[in-house]
């Protein structure tokens, strides 16, 4: 939820974000630092960020896969948020507003959140865990650039191609019937098969038609880490491999199976979402026997 009141000609702002807390400051933030994932989300909604950072996974150089359209925009990347130091956000000639997401609905996934405590500026951490469903995700980062002072005309057009994507999707998924498992590579030994109930892009996906297959028992609540000999006999017609910097590609692939690249940490943007679900609307459809157009 966001608030502003005017008082005396001075505006108060406010947001409440996914872990409870209820952030104010004088003045509506304009100066924002995100998490990667977070921060091309609200550069879609048309949010720029001063800067963002990224993950324990993430090295020096920002992950492409993860990026969006940070680069193209010029907005820097400053490295593991985790590393991150005073002196480097200070250097960028002051923030308003650290922007991070939460898994576990418990803490911020990517920076310590003391380090918004000795910035003295609110850090406002968003649910993108299964707890939510993926409309829900993508509308509180909506209502996060919307108090933030986006435009809702861009965030509209946007819902619109991802309703478009959707449609797609459906009519692919039902027309070719095709089995997709979604993995991330972990080396010639390991791999790890997503649970799709856990991951809300994958549950949304599932919920128009695709057919996913079940990794099977085991530990583990998003991911079963098995070998790439029990994912190559599940027999999938598409594999969605994790394409970001930290995941290893396919060593193994099923026989007859298609290739298509998935991100783990798709921006929750309607944007980034259509562009997602369209690209997959087209691998569902690359292997369909030629059935209608």
């Amino acid at each position: 939820m966001s608030d502003a009141r005017g008082t005396g000609g001075a505006r108060e702002w406010g947001f409440t974000d996914d872990l409870g807390a209820a952030l104010t400051a004088a003045r509506r933030p304009e100066r924002v630092v995100a998490y990667v994932r977070a921060g091309a989300a609200l550069l879609d909604l048309g949010v720029r960020p001063v800067a963002v950072y990224g993950s324990g996974h993430d090295a020096d150089r920002l992950d492409p896969v993860k990026a969006g359209g940070l680069a193209a925009a010029g907005v820097p990347y400053l490295g593991p948020g985790r590393a991150l130091d005073e002196a480097r956000i200070r250097g960028l000639g002051g923030v308003d507003l650290v922007v991070d997401v939460t898994y576990d609905g418990k803490s911020p996934y990517a920076v310590d959140g003391a380090l918004a405590e000795r910035l003295g500026v609110p850090l406002a951490a968003l649910a993108v865990g299964n707890e939510l469903t993926l409309g829900a995700i993508v509308d509180r980062f909506a209502a996060l650039a919307g108090a933030l002072g986006a435009e809702a005309d861009a965030g509209a057009r946007s819902t619109g191609r991802l309703g478009d994507a959707e449609a797609a999707v459906r009519a692919a998924a039902a027309r070719t019937g095709a089995t997709v498992l979604a993995l991330s590579g972990a080396g010639p030994e390991q791999v790890h098969l997503a649970r799709p109930h856990a991951w809300p892009e994958l549950a949304r996906l599932a919920e128009l038609g695709v057919r996913f297959v079940d990794p099977g028992p085991g530990p583990g609540a998003s991911w079963l880490t098995t070998d790439w000999e029990h994912a190559v006999g599940l027999g999938p017609d598409l594999v969605l491999f994790d394409s970001r910097a930290n995941a290893v590609p396919p060593h193994a692939v099923p026989p007859g199976a298609r290739l298509a690249p998935w991100n783990p940490e798709t921006p929750p943007s309607p944007a980034a979402c259509a562009r997602f679900f369209q690209d997959l609307a087209a691998a569902l459809g690359d292997g369909d026997g030629g059935g209608e157009p």
